[in-house]
């Protein structure tokens, strides 16, 4: 590894590591008597939301019959508003992937502002921090209001750690007070009390005790007051107090010492209970404030509390599709339809048509009847037997939808842009979004036609094994589709659009051969399905925990029913399946995959972080891959029930049985810390497994296997990206400076830049690391918002580094607001 890659991973950690004397920690891993940002942040989302459930059902004369208090969990509290509520779901993987967002977003405050003292109270910035509250609280509001979930979560959530800081980093709870202060969320409300400037404020602490550092003027007048903070200088205003810490340099000249309350060791440890307790009421105010201005439904949307996977197609709609238009309009109108009226009904959908050789524009709307008169309107014109710009039409999809979409392909024809292959596998890794290709009739490329040209044929197994490579990454399918098919691929796809659809396993073989694969089925699981691909010649052999087997050959057999799809074997387990182990033996020599799921509330999400283990545990969320050759650590979250013992997580090669196992550190609750020691090269998937107590006392039944849906991949490339402002004003431009290093390689390195608003970014179409830079290059990027931007609108910008022989790839992600021209003064 180079001294440049070195350096630049310290200097990383060394941000990181300066707000850990500056806050309540983000991700609190101490010793159980320090409250955290995360704990906070929790608390008083489920408090809060359990009071609107609450208040529902009381107007709704239906009984509410949980007990609000800090013993609240995510699955009590969703367990109870499901049937509250007319929105429930089964699931409560929204509700916690929500909660989970939110203080992830309130962790990065403190890596991305780590020296604004406005963001954490500090050096007496209270109308400026007031002002980030304030703004904030309408940005959320707003897209709230454009049902901009996603967007007002992250808001959301940096806002709270500025409002939670306050509570530790002011001397509010030493004047006495035992309520928030509400000036805080309310702009029209005037500070009162605020030391001047020239006030003094601290006294010098006696040796390490600083609990009485406050002057006594100070507490007699009332006077609001804040720590000055500073890692790199010892300057302050004279007489006043200091935040505190062994990297703050203004605690060591006098009044020496700190008022902040961030942790039982802080210098004010002793009033850090009060304050922490403080801070959850201020943010169940300021949630409530939220509340009242955009409605119990939206206000609930935004916890999560409804299903909110958007529906996105891509469409083939070039000449020579005729046919395999009017096959996927069809396809396409039964998959809205068999979701109307029903849980999985999605909030919005997304259309992309394709033809040779644009495609667009993007067609988004909540609306299902006028979404479905927009698929009715699609024409097949132009094209020819070419292939087509289809991964073009999908990265677009992609990079409209929010996380967790579900898209849907339809193509009959070859993909010409395939080079955009490991684009689209990091566009799914950064969305988790599940693809699933409907393949139709195709012809041939163009060349003198024979009569065998004029003749549709399907899709050979090369031909479409990039769409199963992709499909497999998201965790979707690739399903070969004709007419006579079209119930039962309608029935595939229901099958794993339900909210409470879990992957129990997954795995593929390419290049293919024989192969035994073993999962657990436990008690919790309904509706459990194998779905397997591959070609005509292949068999496979179902045997059950006790032994009981069925063939390939057996459509209804002791164990389950087969179907057929084009390519796909649909095996429904019978009803009174056994719980335990089950094996697979698949035999074929040509690539296939095996895919098992059922219904289950039992789940995981997963979040890829990093920490930084300084005085106290930190986690921030990481954008891009793991890198190659490093440890790598997720926040692993388990959804559906408060009595699982999880065991084991795994990262697993999809095409073989290595496994790599994971030390797990409980964060509390169903959160845990898992790292992994170099976790294996390619691609590979999560894996978990654990005991779920509240099932049968039968051991095979309360043992359970879940598997994530999307793959994720090491990089030996690592990219950072740095903007002079979140926030881009409309008609401006802001600059974006980013950082290229490798391991091992040098040479070139292509860059590629989008972003989801179609906005016309600048930036360089390489960069080269040579030996005398250390194998390490940097670049500008410039992202240019237009004139009639609308103020708060959310701009996510994602930066791509690709080696010269494509096999590598890494990227970054930045996310900005756009704000009003500023207009000059006439």
């Amino acid at each position: 590894m180079s001294t440049k890659w070195s350096l630049l991973r310290l200097l990383a950690m060394v941000i990181m590591l300066i707000d850990l004397t500056q806050s309540f920690q983000p991700l609190s891993i101490l010793n159980g008597k320090s409250t955290s940002h995360r704990e906070i942040t929790i608390r008083a989302i489920l408090r809060k939301t359990a009071e609107v459930c609450r208040d529902i059902a009381a107007a709704a004369g239906q009984e509410f019959s949980l007990t609000i208090d800090d013993s609240l969990t995510a699955e009590r509290v969703h367990k109870e508003c499901s049937s509250s509520t007319s929105s429930s779901i089964l699931s409560s993987i929204f509700f916690s992937a929500s909660i989970v967002s939110i203080y992830l977003n309130n962790a990065n405050v403190d890596l991305a502002y780590a020296l604004s003292g406005e963001h954490h109270f500090d050096n007496e910035a209270f109308q400026e921090g007031r002002d980030l509250i304030t703004q904030g609280m309408s940005a959320v509001k707003a897209r709230i209001k454009q049902a901009n979930f996603i967007a007002g979560r992250k808001t959301l959530g940096q806002l709270c750690h500025t409002l939670q800081d306050f509570y530790s980093h002011s001397n509010w709870v030493e004047l006495g007070n035992t309520d928030p202060y509400n000036a805080l969320i309310k702009p029209d409300q005037p500070f009162e009390n605020l030391a001047g400037p020239n006030d003094p404020t601290c006294r010098n602490c006696a040796g390490e005790n600083c609990d009485n550092n406050l002057l006594p003027n100070v507490l007699k007048k009332r006077l609001l007051t804040s720590g000055y903070f500073s890692v790199f200088f010892s300057k302050k205003p004279k007489g006043k107090c200091s935040h505190g810490g062994f990297l703050d340099q203004t605690s060591k000249q006098e009044p020496v010492g700190g008022i902040n309350k961030d942790d039982i060791g802080s210098s004010h440890g002793s009033r850090h209970s009060q304050a922490a307790n403080l801070a959850v009421t201020a943010t169940m105010d300021l949630l409530e404030d939220i509340r009242l201005a955009v409605g119990d439904e939206n206000f609930l949307r935004l916890m999560g509390l409804s299903q909110f996977s958007v529906l996105s197609f891509v469409i083939d709609t070039t000449g020579n599709t005729r046919d395999g238009l009017a096959q996927a309009k069809t396809l396409a109108l039964n998959i809205i339809d068999s979701r109307r009226g029903t849980l999985q009904e999605p909030p919005a959908y997304t259309l992309v048509a394709f033809n040779d050789p644009g495609f667009g524009p993007l067609i988004a709307t909540a609306n299902a009847d006028k979404f479905k008169e927009k698929i009715n309107a699609l024409i097949a014109d132009g094209g020819g037997d070419n292939p087509e710009l289809s991964l073009s039409r999908l990265q677009l999809a992609l990079t409209a939808a929010p996380p967790s979409s579900e898209i849907f392909v339809f193509t009959n024809t070859l993909a010409k842009d395939a080079h955009l292959k490991n684009t689209i596998s990091a566009l799914i890794e950064t969305t988790k979004s599940v693809v699933t290709f409907l393949l139709t009739d195709v012809l041939p490329h163009k060349r003198k036609r024979s009569l065998r040209d004029v003749l549709p044929r399907v899709l050979s197994q090369t031909d479409a094994q990039l769409y199963h490579d992709l499909a497999q990454a998201s965790g979707g399918q690739a399903i070969k589709v004709s007419r006579s098919d079209f119930a039962l691929a309608t029935s595939v796809i229901k099958d794993s659009s339900a909210s409470t659809t879990v992957i129990v396993f997954q795995g593929v073989r390419n290049p293919g051969r024989p192969a035994l694969f073993m999962f657990d089925v436990d008690g919790s699981l309904t509706n459990k399905t194998i779905y397997v691909t591959g070609t005509s010649s292949l068999d496979f052999n179902l045997i059950s925990p006790t032994g009981v087997s069925q063939s390939s050959s057996e459509l209804s057999g002791p164990l389950a029913s087969l179907s057929m799809v084009g390519n796909l074997r649909r095996l429904s387990l019978n009803n009174d399946t056994e719980t335990g182990l089950w094996r697979m033996s698949v035999d074929s020599n040509d690539p296939y995959s095996v895919k098992v799921t059922g219904q289950s509330p039992v789940n995981f999400i997963y979040n890829l972080v990093e920490t930084n283990k300084g005085l106290h545990a930190d986690v921030f969320l990481k954008e891009g891959r793991p890198l190659a050759g490093e440890n790598a650590t997720l926040l692993v979250t388990v959804t559906g029930s408060d009595s699982i013992h999880v065991t084991e997580v795994t990262l697993c090669d999809s095409s073989s049985p290595t496994e790599v196992n994971g030390t797990l550190q409980s964060l509390g609750g169903s959160n845990f810390l898992v790292t992994f020691i170099e976790p294996p090269r390619g691609n590979f998937v999560v894996r978990l497994r654990g005991e779920d107590s509240r099932l049968s006392s039968r051991s095979t039944a309360r043992w359970f296997l879940r598997q994530a849906s999307t793959q994720i991949r090491t990089s030996s490339i690592y990219v950072t990206a740095q903007a002079n402002s979140t926030n881009v004003e409309a008609g401006s431009t802001t600059s974006i400076r980013f950082n290229v290093t490798t391991a091992s390689g040098i040479g070139a390195f292509m860059v590629r830049v989008t972003n989801d608003r179609g906005y016309n970014p600048t930036s360089p179409n390489s960069v080269t690391l040579e030996t005398h830079s250390g194998g390490n290059a940097n670049g500008i990027v410039t992202l240019t918002a237009p004139d009639g931007a609308a103020s708060g609108t959310e701009v996510t910008l994602k930066i791509e580094v690709e080696d010269a022989a494509a096999t590598d790839i890494n990227y970054v992600v930045l996310r900005f607001s756009v704000t009003d021209k500023v207009r000059e003064k006439q």
